[in-house]
């Protein structure tokens, strides 16, 4: 079935909509990709163009449908100690912790799950099943709902080194054969929570490091300074701010001073 066609004047509405509530700034070139996405969701709905769709997720009235249009539109790719040095970095946070202490770390775009579980390994295996606490948010509520489950092809699991891989992970059998299930132990030390870098949820409470990798990119610098700006009060005045390898906070914000590539302190952290 052909996918329904949009004008112009639509995709501006859905490109400005989308930039409001998760600040993702949809080029020309996404427009194929958007009408692709969502072209399913209208015939669904019994929709006969772009226009009766936006006033409908634009209109209160429906709010999943709204949060199913965000996750139709938002990118998630991650996996496994994507970024090794960035898992040896918060290994050596939690060897020097304050004693006593509860170490928190935050995966502020967790996707489904890959990074904040990456974290639970390492320092389940720094820490064992001491103070430690390990919170992943996403505006996208289906990558959660992944997440939460934590299984995962195996294919996706070859960045696990082979001892982790045993000691932390289930290999799927029978209907669940080709699979990989992260165990009881690591999943509940982590907690998935959906929230929107653009207006973090409350109640979050203060962390340790704060991992906010690989979304930037998609993110115009004015929505880069604003996300920084949102997150900064969740960091611990001797925490740390840790951004991907493709990404850079240099003149976007004067509070975090790189005390190695991508990752930061506060500028007057003791």
């Amino acid at each position: 079935m052909a996918n329904i066609s949009i004008s112009r004047a639509e995709f501006g509405l859905f490109q400005k909509l989308i930039f409001e509530i998760a600040g993702i700034n949809l080029s020309e070139a996404k427009q194929v990709l958007l009408v692709g996405r969502l072209s399913k969701r209208l015939k669904a709905l019994g929709f006969v163009n772009f226009s009766q769709y936006y006033k409908h997720v634009t209109g209160g009235d429906d709010p999943a449908e709204r949060q199913t249009m965000v996750d139709l539109l938002t990118t998630n790719e991650t996996y496994f100690f994507r970024e090794p040095k960035h898992f040896d970095h918060l290994r050596q946070l939690a060897v020097n912790r304050r004693r006593g202490s509860v170490f928190r770390a935050w995966s502020a775009a967790s996707s489904s799950g890959e990074e904040a579980y990456t974290m639970a390994m390492v320092l389940a295996e720094v820490l064992g099943d001491g103070l430690w606490e390990i919170i992943g948010t996403d505006i996208s509520s289906r990558v959660l709902a992944k997440a939460q489950r934590g299984q995962y092809p195996l294919e996706r699991t070859r960045g696990i080194p082979g001892e982790l891989l045993k000691k932390y992970c289930l290999k799927g059998m029978q209907e669940h054969a080709g699979t990989l299930l992260i165990t009881r132990e690591l999943r509940d030390r982590v907690k998935f929570m959906h929230s929107n870098l653009m207006q973090p949820s409350k109640g979050l409470g203060q962390f340790d490091v704060i991992f906010l990798r690989n979304v930037m990119i998609y993110f115009e610098n004015d929505t880069k300074r604003k996300v920084i700006h949102n997150l900064l009060p969740y960091l611990k005045a001797d925490g740390h701010f840790i951004v991907g390898h493709s990404e850079s906070l240099n003149g976007l914000t004067d509070r975090l001073l790189p005390i190695a590539p991508t990752i930061y302190h506060l500028r007057d952290a003791p």
